[in-house]
């Protein structure tokens, strides 16, 4: 079992709520089910891929980069904390779209150090670890010394101690409470999470034992879900058999030999502005070989947005949209 990856350090109490509980040794001290969440305590510190990271009261000031990190903040209803949105993967989803109307758009990509500053953020949360360095926002030492914090995805951790291997939802929803306490949001987080469980439990998965592609881009070599990423846990729980599932890597470059000797059931294509569906397709059928596989033939694909192809808010609805493509596919 991997070590947790975002665990908090142990000197620090998240919720007083929490400690309350264990400290209770019988069920008559115990606090009623119906007590509210207590409030957050701060200073709180945080292992986040292996910056420590101090929190001395809930950020007002964010800037959210990558979608992951922006619908993150609009599920859990705080866009009055965003100054600024950066470097988004697509629409948001239609049930946050109107809470982030009004948020400006900093930049289409990662804006740079100088930019970032100008913004006088408090927390920059980056959907990837590249987001926060040098070439990025911002080397997260040098913003920590310019009293900026920085917080990234956990699911996006590349070093093996903090790498979810493989994701799973637990990890998806552990963000969800971490973000939760960080903001002193402990009731929105947990409905959040509640509301999400229960829709993936509601989930009944296709029971074909397809296999399936997950390809992101690429047209000389694809790139593609591989076995230990959001693309296995989505596949996973929609009932397909990741083709690239002995890959111990999130995502990966396949040759398309490997595609086509492994002749997946049906192809999930990720869309994007910049790897449209139609794009995908057409490599698909333009390449001789690739064109004659059945599922390519018969047009058995499967759309996932960009911004519901990586770890964040938006998986269990990915894996509903899954299951009901699934349901409107017929093989031989």
């Amino acid at each position: 079992m991997p070590v947790r990856r975002q665990r908090l350090i142990t000197s620090v109490a998240i919720l007083v709520a929490a400690s309350a509980f264990v400290g209770c040794a019988s069920t008559a001290d115990a606090a009623p089910d119906t007590a509210p969440p207590a409030a957050a305590v701060y200073p709180l510190t945080i292992d986040n891929c292996g910056t420590s990271v101090t929190f001395d009261e809930a950020p007002e000031k964010v800037l959210a980069i990558k979608s992951t990190s922006i619908e993150m903040m609009l599920a859990l209803g705080l866009e009055d904390r965003m100054i600024g949105t950066a470097f988004p993967d697509g629409p948001y989803a239609e049930e946050w779209a109107s809470r982030g109307s009004d948020i400006p758009l900093i930049s289409d990509k990662v804006p740079g150090q100088e930019a970032t500053l100008d913004l006088e953020p408090d927390l920059v949360y980056a959907g990837w670890e590249s987001n926060v360095t040098a070439d990025g926002a911002g080397d997260r030492a040098t913003l920590a010394s310019l009293g900026v914090n920085t917080f990234v995805s956990p699911a996006a951790c590349q070093e093996p101690e903090y790498q979810p291997t493989p994701l799973t939802f637990d990890d998806v929803f552990a963000e969800i409470e971490q973000m939760g306490a960080i903001f002193d949001v402990p009731d929105a987080a947990d409905g959040l999470v509640a509301d999400l469980h229960s829709q993936l439990d509601a989930v009944t998965p296709d029971d074909r034992d397809l296999t399936a592609l997950w390809f992101s881009s690429g047209s000389d070599t694809p790139y593609v879900g591989a076995g230990i990423g959001a693309p296995q846990m989505m596949m996973d729980a929609a009932g397909l058999t990741n083709i690239a599932a002995d890959v111990d890597e999130t995502w990966s470059s396949l040759s398309w030999e490997a595609v086509i000797d492994a002749n997946p059931d049906v192809i999930v294509l990720v869309d994007s502005a910049w790897g449209s569906t139609e794009k995908k397709i057409g490599v698909l059928e333009s390449n001789p070989a690739t064109a004659q596989l059945p599922a390519v033939r018969d047009h058995r694909y499967l759309v996932v947005p960009f911004a519901a192809g990586e770890a964040g808010v938006r998986n269990v609805e990915a894996v509903q949209s899954l299951v009901a493509q699934l349901e409107e596919i017929s093989l031989p």
